[in-house]
């Protein structure tokens, strides 16, 4: 693959990354979290090529203040 592609790729992969890591925490925060386990599902789609690609996963809730 191109180098414009594998940067480009990357630099969207940081933008999820980064910015469903900051989702997640405000809702944590600002929910009941404590002791609970939630599950989680981050789907990544290209309608133009087909793909849809769904990761499946438990994210452990934090203390009040930990989040």
């Amino acid at each position: 693959m191109s180098e414009d592609f594998n940067m480009s790729m990357r630099k969207f992969l940081k933008q999820v990354g980064v910015t469903s890591q900051q989702a997640i925490e405000k809702a944590m925060r600002d929910g009941d979290t404590a002791g609970k386990t939630f599950a989680v599902k981050a789907v990544i789609s290209i309608p133009e090529l087909g793909l849809e690609h769904e990761i499946d996963g438990t994210i452990a809730g934090a203390d009040k203040g930990e989040a």
